[in-house]
């Protein structure tokens, strides 16, 4: 059976973003990029809620119009290879391959992909991995905690949920920002 991780950039505060919707207080390097590379390579399947789908599509084919360093190219070969699970009302059809639309998220679907799956998948955007967290079907949470205080803005975490959680891996990279790995334990 796949584990179903909850992958998320934070601030120190654990927003996603700010107040205005913006994050460019994430700052990548190329320590930290080839990091996620490694965790998204045993994943074949992304779980998106729109908004963050509409942030992660550029990897499809808006990134070759810019000059990238090879660890992002090979973050974008590991996108486009996987498949994507975009859960939204509104999007009337996916702006990339491998892509599908759901409209409601189903916690039983959920499971069952979970039992098909041959590979890890990960859940991104708080909205959507609320509803898998309270769904008891998140099996690690993987944090990014970016060396800023926003002070509001998205949080990472719905309010009222409790989670045991047990650490696996913890890293520091050059540019601050720190990666914490934890189990859910049930």
């Amino acid at each position: 059976m796949a584990k179903l991780i909850y992958l998320m950039n934070t601030s120190l505060d654990a927003y996603v973003a700010d107040e205005h919707g913006g994050f460019s207080w994430i700052v990548p390097n190329e320590e930290w990029i080839n990091y996620i590379n490694e965790l998204c390579a045993s994943c074949g399947t992304f779980l998106y809620g729109r908004r963050m789908y509409e942030a992660m599509v550029y990897w499809e084919t808006e990134y070759a119009a810019h000059n990238h360093q090879e660890f992002h190219l090979d973050f974008a070969r590991l996108w486009q290879a996987a498949d994507k699970i975009v859960y939204s009302r509104t999007l009337a059809e996916p702006r990339s391959a491998r892509t599908r639309i759901e409209r409601e998220f189903d916690a039983d679907a959920v499971r069952q992909l979970k039992v098909n799956a041959e590979r890890d998948m990960t859940i991104q955007g708080p909205e959507l991995a609320a509803q898998a967290l309270r769904a008891g079907l998140v099996d690690e949470v993987q944090i990014f905690v970016s060396p800023v205080v926003v002070g509001g803005g998205k949080r990472c975490f719905p309010d009222g949920l409790r989670l045991d959680l047990e650490l696996v891996e913890e890293r520091a990279f050059h540019n601050g920002i720190v990666a914490v790995r934890y189990a859910v334990r049930s």
